[in-house]
């Protein structure tokens, strides 16, 4: 459904990580930051209706340990690692049935139940259920997912040194770059009358 449109960046972390090897621009990731929050809240505010519970109420229910902050790495490093692995091998189409299975596994291995998503973090602030998460755990779990993902960086680019822009402008959903991100790379054109393409310095406003 989301995926023509943005790629499907539900995750902050995701998309940072996507701008760190080219898949998005900087300005991009920031700019999904604020509608992946605002969503997982929005998402929180509808599961409490559902249940014929107050629109809003803030958890009570604290997460901040050690293990959660062990536990919250290595669930954030390990989803990182599925998505760009898949897209690196060419299978990024798979990635959100991946992506469900990792989140679902990692709910039982983790002590955490694997947040693993700073925006999911916050939204569930707002749900005091056995699901929610006291405002004061919130900054211990951010912190611990963005460690994973700085974490996740190094690991790719140990496993995928040759990792190109494109694989990960590929991750979770195979979409392209905007026009104006590629209207000045070389194309080859080929002409009718020749047998063979001919190198052309053009850009794509010249065509």
């Amino acid at each position: 459904m989301f995926g023509p449109v943005s790629g499907a960046h539900f995750n902050p972390v995701v998309s940072f990580v996507d701008a760190a090897f080219g898949g998005v621009s900087w300005r991009t990731a920031a700019a999904y930051l604020p509608a992946q929050v605002a969503g997982c809240i929005g998402g929180a505010v509808v599961a409490n209706l559902m249940f014929s519970k107050a629109a809003v109420s803030i958890s009570t229910r604290d997460r901040a340990s050690p293990a959660h902050f062990l536990s919250e790495i290595v669930a954030t490093l390990g989803l990182i690692l599925v998505i760009f692995s898949l897209a690196r091998s060419g299978r990024s189409r798979s990635a959100p049935a991946a992506v469900g299975a990792y989140i679902g596994a990692a709910y039982f291995f983790t002590s955490s139940t694997s947040f693993a998503n700073p925006a999911i973090t916050v939204g569930r602030m707002f749900s005091n259920t056995f699901a929610g998460i006291a405002p004061s755990s919130v900054p211990s779990f951010v912190v611990a997912q963005v460690v994973g993902g700085m974490v996740a960086v190094g690991v790719i680019k140990m496993l995928y040194p040759d990792i190109t822009s494109a694989e990960a402008a590929d991750i979770i959903f195979p979409h392209h770059v905007a026009d104006s991100d590629v209207e000045s790379q070389p194309v080859t054109v080929t002409l009718p009358s020749s047998d063979r393409p001919v190198p052309q310095d053009m850009t794509k406003e010249s065509l």
